[in-house]
């Protein structure tokens, strides 16, 4: 069994503080982990998130699946749904935050915390596996550079105007001013 508070303090160190969010997501990756997947050093796991909170801080440290690898996928529903996907063994889990009890609703910050890290996953969340159609391996692209700002921007990012290379926020401005 993995100790949930080492898992707690390594969040810890990445997201800078002590949270019921990053409690959640060492509880996710604690349940991950105890099923024999590892920290992913490249892209063997791919995790969809549906919210932006803590508990993705805890992921990222935890298991490896980062924005910067591709293989975490944000959608922001606002729920702290996960999807976790091992490329190797092809098995998807989908991790659903229950409802919270009334009880859970009373705990001060600090109890809830507890509460949480030393909760078993499977009474926090609803865990199913799941099929899953995984997203392609990230890949690099060529950087073009934006025609009126000047920053480098990945090619699949820009957007032709009037036969100029934009990226999205330049684009945007001039669509806005010719309103």
């Amino acid at each position: 069994m993995i100790n949930t508070e080492i898992l707690m303090q390594k969040a810890i160190a990445f997201h800078g503080h002590r949270c019921s969010g990053l409690a959640i997501g060492v509880l996710v990756s604690k349940y991950i982990l105890e099923q024999g997947n590892d920290f992913s050093i490249d892209e063997e796991l791919v995790t969809i998130v549906e919210t932006n909170s803590c508990g993705v801080d805890a992921i990222q440290a935890l298991l490896g699946t980062t924005f910067g690898k591709g293989n975490l996928i944000h959608l922001d529903y606002g729920k702290n749904n996960y999807t976790i996907y091992n490329r190797e063994s092809k098995k998807a889990v989908n991790i659903r935050l229950k409802r919270s009890n009334n009880q859970q609703d009373i705990l001060s910050r600090k109890e809830r915390i507890e509460y949480l890290i030393n909760s078993d996953p499977k009474d926090i969340f609803r865990i199913k596996e799941i099929d899953f159609n995984p997203p392609n391996k990230a890949q690099i692209f060529d950087r073009i550079t934006c025609e009126k700002c000047q920053d480098p921007t990945m090619s699949t990012r820009i957007k032709k105007y009037k036969d100029k290379n934009l990226c999205i926020p330049c684009h945007q401005e001039l669509l806005k001013e010719n309103k």
